[in-house]
C-alpha cells in the first residue's frame, strides 16, 4: 500500500523532472544569473553592483545580458574593457537624460549608474524561460530617475537558433518628467559582439530592403549583423517592434559590430514608457532576407 501511495509521485517526478533540469535559471548571488536551455548556459544576465572600488565600480555599473558561445562558458558578447569599455552585452541606456533640470549619461555612467534591484521572478517550462527583474536608474544624489520592470523571454522552442530572447523594457518616470535623449550611437537598445570583432572588423550588416541608410531612415523594423568570433560565424537579427516609439533611428554601420535601436522620448511624472525588441542569434552565415523578413513577421503576430 505504501509503494502504490508513492507512485502517483514518482509518476510525476519522471514527467516534470527534465523539463526543469534541461531548460532552468541558476543565480549566483550578487553577481549573476544564468539562463540554461537543454541543460547548457544560453545567456547570462551580469547584475553585480560593486562600488568598493574604482575598478570595481566601473565593472558594474550596468546590468546586461551575455550571450554564451557553445562551449556554455565563454561570451560572444562583450564585457569590460576592450574598445570602448562601456559598451556591453545586449544593453539599454541613454547619454543624455533629462530630470529635474539636469542632464545625466546613463551610457558611459560617469556619475552615475543602472542598478539591478532584484530578480522578480524566473520560470522555466519546456517552451521558454521568462525572466523578469527589476532595475533603478540612478542620478549622482541616489536619487531614482526611473523604475524599471524588464521582462526577459527565452524561447526553448526555435531549435535553429543559438538563442532567441524577447524584452519587454516597462520605464516608469517616478518622481519627476524624464526626457531620454542623445544620440544614436549612445542611446537605445544596443548589441555588442566580443572584443575581437573590434580587432578582426568582420561585422557585416543586412537590412530590410536595399538602399536603407541607418544614418537617415527611421523605423527600421530589423537589422541583421554577422561577425566571427574564435573562428565561428555568428549572427543576430536585431528586431524593433512596431509599437515602439517613432522617429527610432539604428545604429548598424561600425565594423566592430555594435549596433541597435535609438528612439527619443519624454515620460512624463507617473507614467510608464513600454519598449519591446527581440534578440535572435544563429550560428553560421547570415540567414537570407527573406527569412529574417519572415522571423520579424512571427514576432511582431
Amino acid at each position: 500500500m505504501k509503494y502504490l501511495k508513492t507512485m502517483p509521485f514518482l509518476l510525476l517526478c519522471l514527467f516534470v523532472s527534465p523539463s526543469f533540469a534541461d531548460n532552468s535559471t541558476k543565480d549566483t548571488p550578487g553577481k549573476h544569473l544564468d539562463i540554461i536551455q537543454d541543460g547548457k548556459v544560453v545567456a547570462r544576465w551580469m547584475y553585480a553592483h560593486d562600488l568598493s572600488t574604482k575598478d570595481s565600480r566601473h565593472d558594474t555599473y550596468k546590468p546586461y545580458l551575455h550571450v554564451m558561445g557553445p562551449d556554455g562558458k565563454t561570451p560572444i558578447t562583450k564585457g569590460p574593457g576592450g574598445k570602448f569599455t562601456h559598451h556591453r552585452g545586449i544593453f539599454l541606456g541613454w547619454n543624455r537624460i533629462g530630470f529635474e533640470g539636469k542632464k545625466y549619461d546613463l551610457w558611459h555612467m560617469k556619475t552615475s549608474e543602472i542598478i539591478h534591484k532584484e530578480i522578480v521572478s524566473a520560470e522555466s517550462s519546456d517552451e521558454k524561460t521568462t525572466v523578469k527583474v527589476k532595475l533603478h536608474w540612478m542620478d549622482s544624489n541616489d536619487k531614482v530617475i526611473l523604475e524599471e520592470i524588464r521582462t526577459m523571454v527565452f524561447d526553448h522552442t526555435d531549435k535553429e537558433a543559438h538563442l532567441s530572447v524577447a524584452f519587454t523594457c516597462e520605464l516608469t518616470a517616478v518622481t519627476d518628467k524624464v526626457e531620454l535623449n542623445g544620440d544614436p550611437e549612445h542611446a537605445g537598445f544596443q548589441y555588442r559582439p566580443t572584443n575581437e570583432v573590434a580587432e578582426n572588423k568582420s561585422a557585416q550588416y543586412l537590412f530590410h530592403e536595399d538602399g536603407i541608410d541607418p544614418k537617415k531612415d527611421k523605423d527600421l523594423p530589423w537589422v541583421g549583423l554577422n561577425y566571427k568570433a574564435s573562428g565561428q560565424s555568428y549572427s543576430v537579427l536585431h528586431m524593433n517592434h512596431p509599437t515602439n516609439p517613432k522617429g527610432s533611428i539604428y545604429s548598424a554601420y561600425r565594423d566592430y559590430g555594435r549596433f541597435g535601436s535609438f528612439p527619443k522620448v519624454n515620460i512624463e511624472k507617473g507614467n510608464t514608457l513600454k519598449l519591446q525588441y527581440k534578440i535572435r542569434v544563429t550560428a553560421g552565415e547570415m540567414p537570407s532576407r527573406e527569412t529574417m523578413a519572415q522571423l520579424y513577421q512571427s514576432y511582431i503576430k
